[in-house]
């Protein structure tokens, strides 16, 4: 199960439709050992594209070296669907390399950019296998 803050989920949310209609991507680093997502880390898709994400490799680096120096793990890793619902696609799957950590994925295809309805759904992914999950907001 997810546990994540309000303020986390809106601000997803407000990403995802700020970055419509081109897919939006991000983490959400906490603690190590804690599972309790933290600090919200939008970041930049380099591919530009409304069907697929992709981080950029240096935004990246400079990611992973701050989560190490700050002792954070990627606790949720994050992405939009402009056209679809919120499950992961085959490439979602074949990009997730985190076995701990909550995929979130959020669609914007009924409201695009606007305010609106949305649907939210978080999955952990691990060797290949897709296994929806609860999201409790705290």
């Amino acid at each position: 199960m997810l546990r994540i803050r309000q303020d986390l989920v809106d601000a997803i949310v407000s990403h995802a439709r700020a970055d419509h209609p081109d897919e939006a991507c991000g983490v959400i680093a906490g603690p190590a050992g804690a599972d309790l997502p933290d600090r919200f880390i939008p970041m930049l898709n380099a591919a530009r594209s409304p069907t697929f994400y992709e981080f950029d490799s240096m935004d990246l680096l400079r990611l992973y070296r701050a989560m190490d120096d700050n002792d954070e793990v990627p606790v949720v890793i994050y992405h939009s669907h402009t056209a679809t619902e919120a499950y992961p696609s085959r490439t979602d799957v074949s990009y997730a390399s985190e076995p701990d950590a909550h995929y979130v994925v959020v669609s914007t295809r009924e409201t695009g950019a606007g305010d609106g309805p949305f649907e939210l759904r978080s999955y952990r992914i691990v060797d290949g296998v897709i296994s929806e999950e609860e999201i409790t907001i705290i």
